[in-house]
């Protein structure tokens, strides 16, 4: 099957979530599976400066029309399996060569509808000129939402697209690329879309939406977010859509990449250990401490939080629950960036208490996987999570989670078996289950069993990547 993964972010060459870590195991998956597969991102400044010697300029050149104007498209391009040049870079050095990838902490660059429209146009024209016969376009999140629409509007006549079929994934609803009524101006579409059945959205132009009606199939990254995204709570204004769309809807888990994410191999950790062994774990808990200069002898658990610091992450009940959980005795490692005001109050939780708690303001990729392995309690107390990775990780490390009971956290954790749940949004509840981690903690012999319970889950990728193939064959019927 010739598959197009096109994303705004894949691993290893950009990323500043989980979208990257999906798009870019996908890929290689697919590869592994013998399929045709390409992968289409932007060529991103931090791209080029860190992977200048594996990308080519192919020298050739698209003009993209952009309203009134046309802007260039060049194509760089990536060998990761000779001789097939399988992976397409979009490169306009306006767009694409900036510091971050989609705003500075200030807030979004205010450029995002244009930048974004120019990758999906450009990723359309490449197969054009390129004579890239694709079967599936599978898109994600909003930076890609126009390509399914555009696939049943402007390109519908395109000869080379007449059999191609598109699969959009969302990956977090919550973030819709929202943008003024003049950027339909940019995207090409013609007014007669901007309205509540087209890509109108409360007096806004909706990417997001944009890929929801235009798609063959849609797809979410969790069974139980699939299901959510179609109430009032977690819709965020389009549970009608979707739920109109129903029938075109299905959950399909992320997985994790068991090659960077082993214990028993990671190139990170100075003593690796597996579910038989873990005197390796005990080891790298002793070095994380030591790292993190934590210097309190506690009895209780090290625990830990690693992911962005944001509403969607819970970090109002995290920062308010810390001096509970320091106070019964608990070591605290909490590694993140992202939403100023809480980086302040972490930063002067870490100053408070010192001795027994460390903040980590950059995402350190080294200390994440110590983190990972070194500690006994993964925290992920979200308002939602579409699937999380992080709880998958940590139960490979042996590092039991505890989190709201939520998307894909529901999905993957069993509670009182691999990890703790709790279910209501309230700092009462999520202490309630953190002490019932550090009551199983003090019970060796139960915690022991319940880290060989969460060390034995599969959260690898082929499953998941299987699951998609069948997807792309309903889209192909679907738009047959």
């Amino acid at each position: 099957m010739r598959i197009a993964i096109v994303t705004s972010e894949a691993i290893p060459f950009s990323k500043t979530g989980g979208l990257a870590d999906v798009a870019g195991t996908l890929f290689k998956e697919y590869l592994a599976m013998k399929h045709d597969a390409r992968l289409f991102v932007p060529f991103y400044k931090r791209t080029a400066e860190q992977f200048s010697g594996l990308i080519s300029d192919s020298r050739i050149e698209i003009d993209i029309p952009m309203g009134h104007a046309a802007r260039t498209c060049k194509i760089f391009t990536g060998i990761m399996r000779a001789p097939t040049p399988n992976i397409y870079f979009i490169g306009n050095e306006d767009f694409f060569f900036r510091d971050e990838l989609y705003g500075m902490p200030a807030g979004d660059y205010p450029d995002n509808d244009q930048r974004f429209a120019f990758f999906s146009k450009s990723v359309l024209e490449i197969c054009k000129k390129l004579d890239l016969q694709i079967d599936i376009m599978h898109c994600n999140d909003w930076q890609t939402g126009l390509i399914p629409l555009y696939l049943k509007t402007l390109y519908r006549q395109v000869p080379i697209f007449k059999k191609t079929a598109s699969v959009f994934t969302i990956h977090n609803l919550g973030y819709q690329g929202l943008f003024p009524p003049h950027s339909l101006e940019v995207t090409g579409l013609g007014a007669s879309m901007f309205n509540p059945e087209g890509i109108e959205f409360f007096g806004k132009v909706n990417f997001l939406k944009a890929g929801i009606i235009g798609a063959d199939q849609i797809t979410t990254v969790s069974k139980t977010y699939a299901e959510e995204i179609r109430s009032h709570e977690y819709g965020f204004g389009l549970e009608g859509l979707l739920t109109k769309r129903s029938p075109f809807i299905s959950g399909i888990l992320n997985g994790i990449d068991y090659t960077e994410w082993d214990p028993l191999n990671d190139a990170f950790l100075a003593d690796n250990y597996s579910r038989s062994d873990l005197s390796g774990k005990q080891a790298c808990k002793k070095q994380l401490i030591k790292k993190t200069s934590l210097k309190r002898t506690a009895s209780g658990p090290l625990i830990c939080f690693i992911g962005r610091l944001s509403s969607q992450k819970g970090i109002d009940l995290l920062a308010d629950a810390i001096p509970y959980f320091l106070g019964q005795g608990a070591n605290m490692v909490v590694i993140g960036r992202g939403d100023g005001s809480y980086q302040a109050m972490l930063l002067a939780v870490s100053k408070r208490f010192s001795d027994s708690f460390f903040f980590c303001r950059e995402f350190n990729e080294s200390l994440a996987h110590l983190a990972y392995a070194g500690s006994d309690v993964f925290l992920m107390p979200s308002r939602y999570e579409p699937c999380g990775l992080g709880q998958m990780i940590a139960m490979r490390y042996g590092t039991l989670p505890v989190a709201r009971k939520t998307g894909g956290l529901s999905d993957t954790i069993e509670d009182g078996k691999t990890g703790f749940l709790f279910g209501e949004y309230s700092l009462t509840a999520f202490i309630d289950a953190v002490r019932r981690a550090v009551k199983a903690f003090d019970d060796e012999k139960a915690w022991r069993k319940m880290i060989g319970n969460a060390m034995e889950k599969d959260f690898s990728w082929g499953k998941s990547a299987q699951a998609y193939i069948e997807i792309y064959q309903k889209a192909l019927e679907t738009n047959g």
